[in-house]
């Protein structure tokens, strides 16, 4: 019998995440509130339910793929999240980590259970089933799902339940900061008369080298195209709860919160929409005046 997986949040990356699974041979059963998001579903073989319920029902395993706590917690605590006790709760959004643990507390109760898994790559990956995936749980939990997450990218067990969401927020506060320092450093140059990409080749042959200078920079900078799929507050929320996890835990995090606060500041200037590896053209406009 063909396992059953439904799939709530079906956006940037969950459409394509859930169009993989359903290639995979999965029967998946996917609720999003925007109508053209659970047609592509269906364009792809999956079932788009109408609602919540009609995606849960009867689901032994549930993949969350949503924008942050609030919703997660906001979906888990409707009236229409019908999860049936032995049902394992795959949480792939960005979330808090202390809410995390929280929450999978609270479901245990139910008889159900929950384990973190969220990921990095952005929306190509998703597509190409390459995701980095960090997940959280008991090792037989995170036994169960292994297979389902083996068609999305390879995961990383980093730990206990909430461990996932930590080390996916930390990777993001890194990532943010030398994107905002590799995009002061080129602007330096330029301005210098250094030319872009000569610059990028010395320093990916160097100790400066980072996700930033090798793929961001070349990809989605120099050409203009600013189209890496992963927005500007969004990264804004992760940075954010990696600054509030050092907080809660009681570490010093005196650059982190820096980056975080000139990202700010970049989110209140720039559209709304604006994909994270915009924050170059925050810079441009000399934001120190």
């Amino acid at each position: 019998m063909t396992e059953t997986v439904a799939f709530v949040g079906l956006g940037n990356m969950g459409g394509p995440m859930s169009a993989r699974l359903v290639r995979a041979g999965y029967q998946v059963r996917g609720f999003d509130p925007a109508e053209p998001a659970r047609q592509a579903l269906a364009g792809a073989g999956g079932t788009a339910a109408p609602d919540l319920a009609g995606a849960v029902r009867g689901a032994s395993v549930i993949v969350l793929m949503l924008p942050n706590s609030d919703v997660v917690e906001a979906t888990v605590h409707d009236g229409g999240f019908v999860a049936e006790p032995g049902a394992t709760v795959v949480d792939m959004s960005s979330s808090e980590p202390m809410r995390t643990r929280a929450l999978a507390a609270e479901l245990a109760e139910r008889g159900v259970t929950l384990v973190d898994a969220p990921v990095s790559g952005g929306v190509s990956r998703a597509r190409s089933g390459e995701l980095t995936i960090m997940t959280g749980g008991e090792p037989a939990d995170l036994d169960r799902v292994a297979p389902i997450l083996a068609h999305l990218g390879t995961a990383t067990r980093a730990g206990a339940v909430g461990s996932g969401h930590a080390v996916k927020a930390l990777n993001n506060l890194l990532s943010a900061t030398h994107l905002l320092v590799t995009c002061e450093a080129i602007l330096a140059g330029e301005r210098f008369g250094l030319d872009p990409e000569t610059m990028l080749s010395i320093f990916n042959r160097s100790s400066g080298r980072s996700g930033s200078t090798e793929n961001k920079w070349p990809t989605f900078i120099l050409p203009g195209s600013y189209d890496s799929g992963f927005g500007l507050r969004l990264m804004l929320k992760d940075m954010r709860i990696a600054t509030g996890l050092a907080d809660q835990v009681g570490t010093p995090d005196p650059l982190g919160h820096a980056a975080a606060e000139l990202w700010a500041r970049a989110a209140e200037a720039l559209d709304a929409t604006a994909d994270h590896t915009e924050i170059v053209n925050w810079l441009r406009k000399d934001p120190a005046r």
